[in-house]
């Protein structure tokens, strides 16, 4: 923890072999510890020198913090953006294959050491290029934080994206945020309000957005739709996704969406599953075999949709078999979300559960 603050900040420190040394030394009382140190320790417990049992703090303190923050803020340059953006990319194809039981921390961390440069940048073109990339990965953080259970963090990181989006300049990239924040509304059964959150994510980006995150702004609209019982909205917000769809739906400016080949189609029968629709088995039955197999989390989610849609037809033995798949996949990539839904299927035929 030490040493993440160091980096954070800005602060000099030794390797962690001398700092394990080091620590055996001061709480043995052999060796005070030295002023950079009782920075990094008044910064990791929010306790003044007074309370860690530290002389003093020294009165021009601030100053001497501010300009480590500011000189550290300066070695930021476009290698070093490229370096986040490319932990970032990486991040994304570990969730997409295994899951996000790893990254979680890892995400925090980076986002920390993103602001904790943002925070002290003074160059214009420095600060947007910053925010872009935490952005996104406070929104993938978000999004982990939401399969993970952890409600309130997943708002909370979704509030950054949000904030550093405006910094960036960037109604592309406060439209996805927006969106993507409200599917926690979702989760904690808000779905009216998570509609009208969906409805003022297209209106951020009716104007300037590419034509690719229109389209995926339309589907999820149509999935938020789809959780409150709007079923006829909700169809024609995924006939919007279509029509706005482009061509080539592959945007390097836009990693993080994914919706040609399959995946439109997959979101659709999801949102057919939701509205009880009998169609759901068909659409996603035929989507299912053509899902790249790295998607192993959209897998996950659709048999958990294919549960439900045979449930609700009244086939007992398909929609079990379809939950004791989704029930393996998501205990391998710790996705809490889909196992809280496995939890609410009700089977037919007197079934309680999908074990």
């Amino acid at each position: 923890m030490l040493l993440r603050r160091a980096d954070i900040l800005g602060v000099p420190a030794m390797s962690p072999t001398s700092l394990k040394t080091k620590l055996s030394r001061w709480e043995n009382g052999r060796e005070a510890v030295s002023e950079p140190y009782q920075r990094l320790f008044r910064d990791v417990y929010g306790r003044t020198n007074e309370e860690l049992g530290f002389p003093p703090e020294r009165v021009d303190e601030g100053t001497d913090e501010l300009r480590a923050r500011l000189a550290a803020a300066r070695t930021v340059d476009t290698e070093t953006v490229s370096a986040f953006r490319q932990q970032l990319d990486y991040a994304r194809h570990v969730d997409r294959k295994f899951g996000g039981v790893t990254l979680l921390d890892q995400l925090r961390g980076n986002a920390e050491h993103i602001q904790g440069r943002l925070g002290f940048s003074t160059l214009r073109g420095q600060r947007e290029a910053l925010a872009t990339v935490l952005t996104e990965v406070s929104a993938l953080a978000g999004w982990e934080a939401l399969d993970r259970n952890a409600i309130r963090q997943a708002w909370d990181h979704h509030e950054t994206a949000k904030a550093a989006a405006r910094e960036a300049g960037s109604p592309t990239l406060l439209a996805h945020a927006t969106a993507q924040q409200a599917f926690i509304l979702i989760e904690i059964q808000e779905t009216e309000m998570a509609v009208s959150q969906l409805a003022e994510a297209r209106e951020l980006a009716e104007r300037s957005a590419p034509p690719l995150l229109r389209a995926w702004l339309a589907a999820a609209h149509g999935e938020g739709l789809s959780v409150a019982g709007h079923g006829d909205d909700a169809l024609r917000a995924f006939d919007t996704a279509d029509a706005l769809l482009p061509p080539d739906p592959v945007d390097p400016a836009l990693p993080f969406l994914f919706l040609g080949g399959v995946h439109l189609d997959r979101w659709r029968g999801s949102a057919l599953s939701k509205l009880g629709d009998p169609e759901a088995i068909d659409q996603i039955g035929n989507t299912l075999p053509r899902l790249p197999p790295d998607f192993v989390r959209a897998r996950t989610g659709m048999l958990v949709d294919l549960a439900f849609a045979h449930a609700a037809a009244g086939d007992r033995d398909t929609a079990l078999d379809h939950a004791r798949q989704a029930r393996r996949l998501a205990t391998q990539i710790k996705s809490d979300r889909q196992l809280r839904r496995l939890g609410r299927l009700i089977l037919p035929a007197g079934a309680t559960n999908a074990t």
